[in-house]
């Protein structure tokens, strides 16, 4: 896939949210208290979050809270969402379900009044200055990883093959010379290959020419990485180990083992 139209990426989240409401509906309050993959937070902790955020993109100011100290915040970006999790830690997880569900609503009567112009509005993002409908990507990618957490810590799989997916990967895939030329650094001539199974399988190769890592296809490769798409996204956004991706079951690599594992050491590359 390409980049997103607006609309597309809007109907990209408002799946992502459908399926987080009816996820998290009648948990127990042991549910809710349930821990996560991501550091310090619970099940209530990730819908807190995305509240935090859509609350932001409608102007709404973070509570006024001091979490420099709380040991998993890493930068600002880390402190303004800590003060919305924060915020509602006193909250029962069923109240921060229904501002949830309502939230959402409100962001979505919101972009859907957004007309062309207003998605191609270049503004502040994670990943620099952007045109509106590509954050609205990165969004999607956000939102989709923080309903896996909840997936993964309330056992309940799913979520696989829709929208959310799909957009998460391809974001990924627009890092992935990032990781290998700048966060591996292997010397000139030094190619791996990537294959990605899952509902959207593919298969990418890189090879470092000129000292820059490039999209090039070729029959061999110096290291190839054979994967399962969620274990991927997971190690790509920090909530897994390098050692806990290389123990999966579905994890394959042949040719150079170093360069192999070098390369998913780098691949944690999402705030």
């Amino acid at each position: 896939m390409g980049e997103l139209t607006g609309a597309e990426g809007m109907a990209a989240l408002e799946e992502i949210w459908s399926s987080i409401t009816s996820l998290t509906e009648n948990l127990s309050d042991e549910q809710w208290a349930a821990p996560t993959d991501c550091p310090g937070w619970d099940v209530k902790d990730h819908l807190s979050h995305i509240i935090g955020t859509e609350r932001s993109m409608s102007g709404d100011a973070a509570p006024p809270l001091d979490v420099a100290a709380v040991s998993h915040v890493k930068n600002p970006i880390g402190e303004a969402n800590e003060r919305w999790v924060v915020a509602r830690r006193g909250v029962p997880g069923a109240q921060v379900r229904l501002e949830f569900i309502e939230v959402m609503a409100e962001r979505c009567r919101a972009l859907r009044t957004l007309d062309a112009e207003g998605f191609e509005k270049v503004g502040w993002s994670p990943i620099g200055k952007v045109p509106f409908r590509v954050f609205l990507e990165v969004r999607a990618m956000d939102c989709w990883i923080h309903e896996q957490d909840l997936r993964l810590a309330l056992d309940r799989p799913g979520g696989r093959g829709g929208r959310g997916e799909e957009v998460s990967l391809f974001r990924v895939e627009q890092a992935l010379g990032q990781v290998l030329g700048k966060g591996v650094r292997p010397p000139e001539g030094t190619s791996i290959s990537l294959a990605i199974d899952g509902p959207f399988p593919s298969r990418h190769r890189y090879e470092i020419v000129e000292g820059r890592a490039r999209s090039i296809a070729g029959a061999t490769s110096t290291a190839t990485v054979e994967l399962d798409a969620l274990v991927y996204l997971l190690r790509f956004s920090g909530r897994i180990s390098s050692a806990r991706l290389l123990d999966d079951r579905g994890t394959v690599i042949s040719g150079d083992p170093t360069l192999a594992e070098a390369f998913v050491g780098a691949l944690a590359l999402m705030i």
